[in-house]
């Protein structure tokens, strides 16, 4: 059973993490998901735990329950998905045939409100 959590101090690593859930019962995997750039803490992460009941377990008696000091959030993980390439008409929509006033409205910008 993979497990979401979320509301982690920023301060929880893997072995936290890992050691909470083994209380529970056997732990697979314990991952603290961290930002990219600056290497710090996202403030969730996620438990793989093999035996659905030792999960739910945890689930249930974690869930809203307070750790090193914050209220964190425990859930069965949903799974990850697809998000389209970066490339082509992403996020631009439909304009419904019409052009994009390129003169626009700005200091500057040759439409108006030009003082």
């Amino acid at each position: 059973m993979n497990i979401y959590i979320s509301g982690l101090s920023y301060s929880i690593n893997d072995a936290d993490l890992n050691e909470l859930f083994t209380e529970y019962g056997e732990v697979s995997s314990a991952r603290v998901i961290n930002d990219r750039e600056t290497g710090r803490s996202r403030g969730f992460g996620f438990v793989e735990m093999p035996n659905e009941t030792d999960g739910q377990k945890a689930i249930d008696e974690l869930n809203g329950a307070e750790y090193d000091n914050k209220v964190i959030s425990v859930s069965v993980a949903r799974p990850r998905t697809e998000h389209p390439s970066s490339g082509g008409n992403r996020g631009r929509g439909n304009n419904n045939g019409f052009r994009r006033n390129s003169g626009g409205f700005g200091k500057n910008s040759g439409g108006f409100g030009r003082y």
